[in-house]
């Protein structure tokens, strides 16, 4: 009987990984160890249950542990911290209940995510100060509004937890402020998405504060303001979302190779520097398919699907993990923002890319047809090849068609290839010429 699969994390790719093992290889132990109580949730659901849209926490489960140590045969511990890693004696050491033992292993998957961002803010520890990163928060969070009925918030970051919560609160009933010290919000999705995005935003009544940053705040036995340099704007709940950073402690103490992105860095298979330790997830490198190079982006699918291939991989059937494109697509209030590939010119010309891009204004169905509304599409493409960068797309509607372009950048595709697609056409749908296939269009008549 082989060492069993040891699993350090519960969640996206940590039980994607032991369902699959699991699944390949049912004879062998699969452990997961697992600090918290919570497992295999929704984390981009957890805004949307402040809302008011998910009436249960609990919703954004998708297996109970119960289901995976009696459906599944998985060994789940909840409540268990693996507190070291021993890469000579294949063995990690776990506290649980005031106590630690020794856990050998064959295979070792790290998937210990990533963490809300603190920053060092005067008044950060202050009643009302929040983050949102886990289930726990976001239960906190919901309980806070419900209990105090805050009249004013102030989000400090704004991406897409700033945008997604900037909503939330609103629906609450609550006054929102955004801070952002960069000149625009959405960072990734490009000047022209987030352009759209912001004056929509101003439109719902959320006050943006722009090129702004945050000194810390203030407040007695609870929040009551944000500072800044020169001003103080009162705030009864502050959400601070400025970013994740990978959590690699565990395993740089080890020994494993942390790559320049600050995350761990895998092979194709998720493997580590040492053969018998793979790592997943939030907490893990991947290979960005415009680049070829190590990118860091977290994101639920890609955790889900280099989780998959381990279990695959560790049951005997090698299966590359994938890579990255950063697809990803965000709401804001009547709005949809998508991205995908690279959109930023200074970073497609460190990769060695000329960018060319083109944005149109156009409509999501024939004019004549009823509910047409106006989509924003930007593309990217390399001058000299041609190849499909990046895009991004911003409108009420048609936003998830952002995974056309996404195809077409991880198949490597060129602007005319993409131009020539066979996609389909009905009024109520889409106008004959897709507004992707528009924007090819232009952007090919650009490269000529």
């Amino acid at each position: 009987m082989s060492e069993p699969f040891v699993i350090v994390g519960g969640d996206a790719a940590g039980m994607s990984a032991a369902s699959k093992a699991k699944r390949e290889a049912p004879d062998r132990d699969v452990i997961v160890f697992e600090k918290g109580e919570w497992v295999s949730y929704a984390g981009c659901g957890m805004p949307y249950y402040i809302k008011g849209d998910v009436d249960d926490l609990e919703d954004l489960v998708s297996v109970t542990p119960e289901e995976f140590r009696e459906q599944r045969d998985v060994d789940l511990r909840t409540g268990h911290e693996v507190v070291a890693i021993d890469l000579e004696a294949n063995t990690v050491t776990v506290e649980a209940d005031g106590e630690r033992f020794e856990q050998s292993y064959g295979d070792l998957l790290i998937g210990t995510g990533a963490r809300a961002i603190v920053p060092p803010f005067d008044g950060i520890d202050l009643e009302g100060v929040f983050t949102l990163r886990s289930m726990d928060q976001a239960d906190a969070i919901e309980d806070y509004v419900s209990d105090h009925e805050p009249a004013t918030a102030a989000i400090v970051g704004g991406g897409y937890v700033g945008v997604e919560m900037a909503e939330a609160l609103d629906e609450r009933g609550v006054d929102v402020s955004i801070f952002e010290m960069l000149p625009q919000t959405l960072q990734p999705f490009g000047e022209e998405t987030a352009r759209v995005v912001e004056d929509h935003l101003r439109e719902q009544g959320v006050d943006l504060h722009l090129e702004t940053a945050v000194q810390g705040f203030a407040g007695s036995d609870h929040v009551e303001s944000v500072e800044l340099e020169d001003d103080s704007v009162s705030a009864d709940l502050v959400i601070v979302g400025v970013g994740v950073a990978p959590n690699v402690e565990l395993a740089e103490e080890a020994g494993i190779e942390i790559g320049e992105t600050g995350a761990i860095a895998t092979d194709a298979y998720g493997r580590t520097n040492d053969e018998n330790v793979y790592a997943a997830g939030d907490c893990a490198e991947a290979e960005n398919v415009v680049t070829g190079e190590p990118d860091h982006v977290p994101l639920a699918l890609t955790a889900n699907r280099a989780g998959r291939a381990i279990g695959s991989t560790v049951s005997g059937d090698p299966t590359e993990t994938g890579g990255t494109a950063g697809t990803a697509i965000v709401k804001a209030f009547e709005l949809g923002a998508a991205r995908t590939g690279i959109l930023d010119d200074e970073r497609a010309r460190e990769a060695g890319f000329d960018p060319v891009s083109v944005t149109i204004d156009t409509e999501t169905r024939p004019h004549y047809y009823p509910g047409a509304t106006e989509l924003t599409v930007t593309l990217v493409a390399d001058r000299a090849s041609e190849r499909v960068l990046g895009a991004s797309l911003v409108g009420p509607e048609g936003t998830k068609r952002i995974d056309t372009v996404a195809t077409a950048v991880s198949s490597g595709l060129t602007v005319s290839e993409l131009q020539n697609l066979d996609l389909a056409y009905a009024p109520p749908f889409s106008p004959v010429w897709d507004p992707i296939l528009t924007a090819a269009k232009v952007l090919q008549g650009k490269l000529e």
